[in-house]
């Protein structure tokens, strides 16, 4: 099939961009990388009367520290291409998570012309940059013509494909806060084949400080109809030592958090168990190569 009939715009300014959407009252829809859209389009499933081509404008790009000092956390342009975060030496450095994270989005092909905006707006539930966003306390910055708002990622999500973004509103930035250096990165999701969206996923963060966690994030991804935080984990988490974590008991308030199904993947028992076993296994091997440093 091909598309239904629409007017293509591809402004070179923010202003120029929040200015069509605001006129098109919800006809509009932005073109970012394409990966989910050109399909949708093509089955006539997504028949918008503009496209909006963001691609032209340079301030939606790049990958930059966020505010001065080592506490300003880091602020990616929401027209990256995921490839460019894997390349990046700053986030290799400062969110090796989010690195890691984006190194299991789709295939080399796709990560070429996909964004980080664009997965991260989407809010694909078995997605790992949505998940990431969350679990790393990411604040998505959303404008209009109206101005601009900061909405954080745990508030972004209402359901699959949801947001709380308005018609009117374009995602301008994704700010990532600064985690400390030697934190503890946790990682791991489980799906078909390489390249497939997770049957069951985890991925978070933990910030040590005198032998103790003092921060956690943690988020779960193909566990339910969006991204959801592990919060039962991550307070039991806070201000415990690390030889006196047993990493099954988090795992069990882990899950207990989530909102697994069943569909033609996976059974919900499937994804809880594996979860579970994933999880606890994830934590104790991140807490055991802190141990041993």
């Amino acid at each position: 099939m091909k598309p239904a009939p629409f007017d293509y715009i591809a402004p070179t300014s923010v202003d120029e961009a929040c200015a069509v959407l605001a006129e098109a009252g919800g006809g509009a829809t932005v073109l970012a990388g394409g990966q989910t859209l050109m399909p949708l389009l093509n089955l006539r499933m997504s028949q918008p009367f503009i496209i909006l081509d963001i691609n032209k404008i340079a301030e939606m790009k790049g990958i930059a520290r966020d505010g001065v000092g080592e506490n300003g956390g880091i602020r990616i342009g929401p027209g990256t291409r995921q490839c460019e975060v894997l390349e990046n030496a700053l986030l290799a450095a400062e969110l090796p998570v989010l690195v890691e994270a984006v190194r299991h989005v789709g295939h080399h092909q796709t990560r070429n012309r996909g964004t980080v905006g664009g997965s991260v707006a989407l809010g694909e539930p078995a997605a790992e940059l949505p998940a990431t966003s969350v679990a790393l306390g990411a604040m998505i910055e959303a404008r209009s013509v109206r101005g601009t708002r900061n909405i954080a990622a745990r508030d972004f999500y209402l359901g699959p494909y949801m947001n709380t973004l308005e018609p009117d509103e374009l995602v301008t930035g994704i700010h990532f806060p600064a985690w400390p250096k030697g934190h503890v990165t946790l990682f791991r999701e489980v799906a078909q084949r390489p390249g497939d969206f997770a049957l069951v996923g985890m991925v978070g963060a933990l910030a040590l400080e005198g032998g103790k966690i003092a921060r956690a994030g943690i988020a779960w991804f193909g566990m339910g109809p969006t991204p959801i935080v592990a919060g039962q984990a991550e307070q039991a988490l806070i201000g415990k030592r690390i030889d006196a974590i047993d990493p099954q008991a988090i795992a069990e308030l882990a899950i207990a958090d989530t909102a697994p199904f069943d569909d033609h993947h996976a059974s919900a028992e499937y994804r809880r168990t594996v979860g579970k076993r994933i999880f606890a296994r994830t934590l104790r091997e991140s807490l055991k190569i802190v141990e041993v440093a």
